[in-house]
């Protein structure tokens, strides 16, 4: 076993290795970016070495740095981790020409199923089934074009090197194609440096089932067992289940025994994934067909830890020291059912735009971590570190287990009801309602899940107004008395000076006393755009009474409240919750067992600012790079037209026009940087 490796990457995937690494008493050495000098997982490791600017292209995929520091702290081995070097053959060959073991597969693994065309041709050599497409080297639009129409609409265009879902896009007819093609090419080439694609047939209600296999270099391949990964936005995965709802124990041995024959294709070594694509008929039949492999270790194997009860870093690490795999094929069972939910740093509600920010807040369940329990938390960021624009935008994965999937899911909800996040939109909230939803509830699963149940899923309300201004009331007047009692007191006594923690000084009170009449405070809100305000009576038997709103809207009741931990109990019109309340600036956010919500706070003694709103201005809604322009200066526009593309977290994003109008001025040009809420083009009416 080695004594010392490097992790040749970042966040929650380093601080994953080096868990294990720890506990095999194996040294770990971190390498970070400028961006990443104070992340956590430079602090997992026991050495850190920087390699370069914040931009991935200046640190993590600058693979002679990384293999200089592996050298210089006398690294035996380099773990790829996944995404950036994991599965580029020149680096794994880069490494062994120093001298340093790649915690991977061999180079001519990565090099025959990185391509996917190439791999499509092995795989079909092999007597894997494939989708009907076109896998071919030329490269010609006409051609592409043209086997896109023998193949029949829809078509998917997938980025031959890609993998992530960048570089893909779904076409429904011949009149969207050049644009879709022209979009895949470009970021492909910002991510793979290769902008070669392939066309396949688009499957309906197609589900995405991957097996998990494990080579050695003592010719011993096992599959261990599969994993639903069909929950997708913008082709990424959102959540993953092991097992795969409804699989058959013929269909489970038919793919996993259709990946162990990819793998043994290759002369695979280490942890790879071969994905397949499976359509599901109206009679209940299921077909499935190969997509690809991934020659790393995936974003979603701690579902696969979690029913096996195996730890897979540490399989990687024993057969890349040359030991044979630890068990065979007749040895393994699936124990129960798990599911991963991603924590991303985006906004679903407006098209799942990435979020950069601070977490002002990050509160997490309690849970076992890299450990087979009913609940695990694997992430590389800790409260008050940023999601920078410069990397993916997950923030953490969430992974519960239970005997059935029924109990998995209900772990899952109260997991993400305790997962607590301030400073920038997250999907932990939406990733409730998929949780929730008809469909994912009963395992009617497909890729198109999230636009069939968008009903259900977006521009909720989870809380309403009533708890959210309850809460906040409860919390002012809760913190004002918890802030104001006079300081104990201390006077001579029998035996030396006694304190005293009571007093009866009813000018020290902070319950609204009066003497005659009753108290009343008003508070004023602004919840979703609306105006509201609230008023508290102080009665004389010391109970509130809560008025919320006027008129037909008007709610009123008892509120009571008491301190529960670092929480509130509160009680407001028929309505009980134990809710968390965290002010930022104006804005409260409110979390409860039931949802998440946020209301703004307005100061009725500050004077009210005009708005700063303008009109004809179109400005960036993220931090990030404008790939191109698709107009200019003098040019009409219609409403919803596609007026500029910029690239950020590894994505491209069109930036549409709010309004007709004609463009008055480009402010920036195809490569600039630019930060949130930069103009980009000025509207003229």
């Amino acid at each position: 076993m080695f004594k010392k490796i490097l992790i040749a990457n970042r966040g929650e995937i380093a601080c994953r290795v080096a868990a294990t690494c720890a506990r095999l008493a194996i040294k770990t050495v971190a390498v970070y970016s400028d961006a990443d000098a104070n992340a956590k997982h430079v602090s997992a490791c026991d050495e850190a070495v920087h390699i370069g600017g914040s931009a991935p292209k200046d640190s993590y995929l600058q693979w002679q740095r990384i293999l200089a520091a592996a050298k210089a702290t006398g690294a035996q081995a380099v773990h790829p981790g996944y995404g950036f070097l994991s599965e580029n053959e020149e680096f794994a060959q880069a490494c062994a020409d120093a001298g340093l073991v790649f915690i991977g597969p061999p180079p001519s693994a990565i090099k025959a199923m990185g391509l996917k065309a190439e791999s499509k041709q092995l795989m079909e050599k092999a007597g894997v089934p494939l989708v009907p497409g076109y896998h071919g080297a030329d490269q010609d639009l006409v051609l592409l074009k043209k086997e896109a129409t023998r193949i029949g609409y829809p078509v998917l265009i997938k980025a031959s090197a890609g993998g992530g879902g960048k570089g893909m896009r779904a076409v429904d007819k011949a009149d969207d194609f050049d644009a879709a093609l022209a979009s895949c090419k470009r970021e492909a080439i910002n991510s793979f440096g290769e902008d070669a694609v392939l066309i396949e047939k688009y499957v309906q209600r197609p589900r995405h089932i991957e097996i998990q296999v494990f080579g050695d270099t003592h010719g011993n391949c096992v599959y261990l067992f599969e994993r639903d990964c069909s929950v997708q936005r913008r082709h990424q995965k959102v959540l993953e289940e092991a097992p795969a709802p409804g699989m058959t124990q013929t269909m489970r041995e038919q793919m996993g025994a259709a990946a162990v024959a990819a793998a043994k294709a290759v002369n695979y070594v280490g942890a790879g994934t071969v994905e397949f694509i499976v359509q599901q008929g109206d009679d209940g039949r299921m077909d499935f067909y190969f997509m690809e492999m991934n020659t790393r270790l995936q974003v979603e194997h701690p579902v696969t830890e979690a029913i096996t009860g195996l730890d897979l870093v540490e399989w990687q690490l024993r057969v890349a020291s040359g030991e044979p795999l630890p068990c065979k094929q007749q040895d393994l069972r699936i124990h129960g059912h798990a599911i991963e939910a991603r924590i991303c740093a985006e906004n679903p509600d407006n098209n799942f735009l990435p979020a950069t920010g601070s977490l002002q807040v990050y509160r997490k369940p309690a849970c076992t971590a890299f450990e087979r329990s009913s609940l695990r938390i694997d992430d590389g960021v800790r409260q008050g570190d940023a999601i920078s624009p410069f990397y993916d935008s997950m923030v953490a994965k969430l992974i519960v287990h239970g005997d059935t999937r029924e109990q998995a899911l209900a772990r899952m909800d109260e997991a993400l009801s305790h997962t607590h996040i301030v400073g920038l939109a997250t999907n932990v909230q939406f990733l409730r309602y998929v949780v929730k939803s008809p469909s994912f509830a009963q395992a009617n699963l497909d890729t198109a899940l999230i636009p069939r149940e968008q009903a259900v899923l977006f521009k909720q309300e989870p809380l309403g107004l009533n708890v959210a201004v309850a809460a906040c009331v409860a919390h002012a007047v809760h913190s004002e008395q918890a802030e104001h009692l006079p300081p104990p007191r201390s006077s001579p006594g029998r035996g030396g000076s006694q304190t005293h923690t009571t007093w009866t000084d009813p000018f020290a009170r902070r319950d609204g006393f009066r003497p005659f009449g009753v108290a009343q405070r008003r508070f004023a809100f602004e919840f979703h755009g609306d105006k509201v305000e609230a008023t508290l009576s102080y009665l004389h038997d010391g109970a509130l009474h809560l008025q919320v709103g006027e008129g037909a809207q008007q709610t009123v009741g008892s509120l009571q409240f008491a301190a529960k931990g670092d929480a509130l109990d509160v009680q407001f019109a028929q309505q009980r919750h134990t809710a968390f309340l965290y002010q930022k600036g104006p804005t409260a956010h409110v979390f409860t067992a039931q949802g998440a919500t946020q209301i703004i706070v307005i100061d009725l003694l500050a004077h009210a600012s005009a708005s700063t709103a303008q009109t004809g201005r179109l400005t960036a809604p993220m931090p990030g790079k404008v790939v191109s322009f698709a107009v200019k200066a003098g040019d009409a526009v219609k409403a919803g037209q596609a007026l500029a593309v910029m690239e950020a977290m590894k994505m491209e994003h069109t930036i549409a026009a709010p309004k007709d109008g004609t463009v008055a001025e480009l402010m920036y040009a195809p490569g600039d940087q630019v930060t949130e809420g930069a103009e980009l083009l000025k509207l003229a009416a």
